[in-house]
């Protein structure tokens, strides 16, 4: 019954993008997705596997975990395990002691299910909610309509594209080809899509990538974004509707996605694109002192 956490290093990886594919499901809250793991390893797999953090017992994962970016973690668990008082304790304890390698000292965010009684017990040390998210739903019973855009699903002769679009699409982004190219390389691309929409005169406008998380379960959106100099021309519906069409041809059951509420461009685009809100969902913030051990 002794609980294990451990960084898989890349061999590893598999094991944790599988066990995020099961736990997928129609009606759980938001969490962290296969595509997720996928959209990081952008970075390489070495990159990825020591972002990622998994908790076993008697050799089954339990939980798993990104540090997605230097001040997030983002943490799931099985569903059957998201009221397991003893994991729930040994993950608060790894998480908020830095002496237990797992996050920095520091201020520091944590993303969990809102189910999840983590939640509960992060709470209970004095960590706050942060800024809600706006999760977003669309379902894939029906087929979905033409997007009214040329999409090209992007492959290594359209990685330029792809990268040109994101660069201006995300303040800050330095997304280059190679990073495309890494990305298209990792396990749960296999499983993927990335589109990308052009105008009448041949511009790239508009790009996403789609991860299915296996048929018959939800898929993810992550990245989606619009070149800064070709908004508010519905190229974000377009993109998203395309992006939705693609998860159904790889049998997904619902699209998923999730974005800052505060940018309500972004949420009016996706509701345009016929996806329907869920209730927010926030972070944990809270401060790790460096004194844990």
């Amino acid at each position: 019954m002794t609980m294990v956490s451990v960084e898989p290093g890349p061999g590893g990886l598999g094991e944790a993008v599988a066990v995020l594919r099961q736990w997928q499901d129609e009606g759980a809250p938001m969490q962290l997705h296969p595509g997720d793991l996928g959209w990081f390893w952008r970075s390489g797999a070495q990159a990825t596997a020591a972002a990622v953090r998994t908790w076993s017992r008697d050799g089954r994962i339990l939980a798993v975990g990104l540090l997605d970016g230097p001040g997030l973690l983002r943490l799931t668990t099985a569903p059957a395990a998201r009221q397991d008082e003893a994991l729930a304790r040994r993950l608060v304890e790894d998480v908020t002691r830095p002496g237990r390698g797992v996050l920095p000292a520091g201020s520091m965010n944590i993303e969990a299910p809102m189910d999840a009684l983590v939640q509960d017990l992060l709470i209970e040390e004095g960590w706050q909610p942060d800024e809600p998210w706006t999760p977003l739903r669309r379902d894939l019973t029906d087929p979905v309509p033409d997007p009214g855009v040329r999409i090209e699903v992007a492959g290594p002769d359209r990685a330029d594209d792809f990268a040109a679009v994101h660069r201006a699409a995300f303040d800050g982004s330095r997304a280059m080809a190679r990073h495309w190219h890494a990305m298209a390389a990792g396990l749960p691309y296999a499983d993927a899509r990335t589109l990308i929409a052009y105008d009448d005169g041949g511009a790239a406008v508009a790009a996403v990538t789609v991860w299915s998380a296996g048929p018959g379960r939800p898929g993810l959106l992550e990245p989606m974004g619009v070149h800064r100099d070709h908004r508010r021309r519905g190229h974000g519906a377009a993109i998203g509707v395309a992006a939705a069409a693609a998860l159904r041809d790889l049998g997904s059951s619902s699209a998923l996605v999730c974005t800052p509420s505060a940018n309500a461009g972004a949420v009016a685009a996706y509701r345009a694109a016929g996806f329907e809100e869920r209730p927010a969902v926030r972070d944990l913030r809270g401060e790790i002192s460096p004194a844990g051990a």
